[in-house]
């Protein structure tokens, strides 16, 4: 079991014994920070490449021990599960150098693209770019639903799950977090009832192939000593990580309760403990809010954001920093737009994985020890076939404000539904939509050449007569 360090602190101790050096794990950990391209499948089993089978520091069935609980917490595993390991093989610090490398490279790039996108988003071959991208994207969303399908939807209690969490939120506007807890709730339910349509898990792994025993890597098999349990070490950690994750926001509240900085800091915050099920759930929730309630951006530029977190490396929930960087943009008060916007930007990404050490660093003595109960099994299981459903009503969403330039709002009694005017139909959106379909699924082309083909045949339209993008 992996657990916490005593109470002294982890960083005092005598090194670990398997004599991996820590400089050698920094250039490792690098190498897969810029190497993390391809969402959390393709990230998890980049890592799980390089540390088991390639560098041997880490044995099959700690690596999916590790996932596992990943699995279970709120928040980017990709992102947690090289915190996890990092933590695993050099204390406090590996955690953190290994979780914030693996964040580095992604908040460099989308701050840039998106002082790009707010400085010339609007001009010529940069419209087209963006124009192209958001096609591709909406493929890759409806892909993503076909690949978390399969593995979710096991029967047929599963797939009544997903329909309900579609129905809730496309046709009734429920709250992603409450369609989390409903389906938990459901699930840990039915579980403790012996329901044999909850006795399965979600999750995923890297592939099958020769096996790595943890005996027979360079941690071995046994409990570091630095990670043993301590009451008083986890509850220090966890203050201090909660200090570094909630004083900037008290502070925001205190000082400028009605600026943009401020709902930024409180709604990513929120969204931190409940992004159950990956990115591209999360999105349906933050375009929920972000488009609809605080009208920080436009529907299609959720669609600009995630093609941006696609197209670089990280996880892919940093489409979350450009959210922020065009709210403060767009609402800047009287600091400079581009200052103001590079904060909230940052202040997105800080409350976003601030948390995701405290989980770590916290939970994984205590957690841990719940992974094989049957309750909390039923619970991610149907967790996980309630985000098959939320992710389609994000393709759905996306879908109409892509193909067509013109949608309206209708509502009968409860039920509020967009309905596209079907003479606004764009024919080069749909036609870039169907050539990235077929790239996907029919010749299984990967998520960046399909991206950079959809965004340089924008580029293309662009110059075509009568093209208004």
């Amino acid at each position: 079991m992996v657990e916490i360090a005593p109470a002294h602190g982890p960083d005092v101790r005598p090194a670990p014994s398997h004599g991996i050096p820590f400089g050698e794990a920094v250039r490792v950990w690098i190498k897969i920070a810029c190497l993390s391209f391809g969402g959390p499948a393709g990230q998890i089993a980049l890592m799980h490449r390089v540390l088991v089978d390639e560098k041997r520091w880490i044995g099959e069935a700690r690596f999916l021990h590790a996932l596992n609980y990943c699995m279970l917490l709120p928040g980017p595993e990709a992102q947690q599960l090289a915190t996890y390991i990092g933590w695993l093989l050099h204390r406090t610090k590996g955690g953190l150098i290994a979780g914030g490398l693996f964040v580095l490279p992604g908040l460099v790039s989308i701050m840039a693209l998106s002082f790009v996108y707010v400085a010339f988003g609007n001009v010529g071959i940069v419209a087209g770019l963006f124009f192209g991208l958001k096609a591709a994207v909406l493929a890759i969303v409806l892909e993503a639903v076909s690949r978390i399908g399969k593995r979710a939807l096991r029967n047929r209690t599963a797939v009544a799950i997903a329909a309900a969490a579609f129905a809730a939120i496309f046709l009734f506007d429920v709250p992603f977090p409450a369609i989390v807890l409903g389906a938990g709730l459901l699930g840990w339910l039915g579980a403790r009832l012996g329901s044999a349509a909850f006795s399965g898990s979600g999750g995923h792994g890297p592939a099958k192939g020769d096996i790595l025993a943890d005996a027979d890597s360079a941690l071995g098999e046994g409990v570091p000593e630095h990670a043993r349990p301590n009451v008083s070490w986890s509850l220090r950690i966890s203050a201090a990580f909660l200090a570094l994750w909630l004083v900037p926001i008290a502070l925001l509240l205190v000082l400028a309760p009605n600026s943009v900085f401020a709902d930024i800091g409180v709604f990513f915050s929120q969204m931190a403990v409940v992004t159950f099920g990956g990115a591209y759930a999360v999105l349906a929730y933050v375009a929920q809010q972000a488009v609809d309630h605080y009208g920080w951006l436009a529907p299609g530029e959720m669609l600009n954001g995630l093609g941006l977190a696609e197209t670089t490396p990280g996880p892919l929930i940093m489409v979350t920093q450009f959210v922020g960087f065009l709210g403060a943009f767009r609402e800047p008060g009287a600091m400079n737009p581009y200052v103001a916007a590079t904060l909230g930007g940052l202040l997105t990404t800080w409350v976003t994985f601030m948390p995701c050490f405290l989980w770590i660093f916290l939970g994984a003595p205590f957690i841990e020890r719940l992974r094989g109960n049957r309750a909390l099994a039923g619970a991610l299981g149907a967790i996980t076939a309630a985000v098959v459903g939320v992710i389609l009503n994000l393709a759905v969403w996306f879908g109409l404000h892509v193909l067509f330039r013109e949608v309206e709002e209708a509502r009968l009694g409860p039920v509020s539904l967009d309905v596209p005017r079907l003479s606004s139909l764009d024919p080069f959106a749909l036609a870039l939509f169907a050539a990235a379909m077929l790239a996907l699924f029919r010749f299984k082309a990967g998520v960046v050449p399909t991206l950079a083909a959809c965004a340089a045949a924008g580029a293309l339209l662009h110059a075509l007569p009568g093209w208004t993008g």
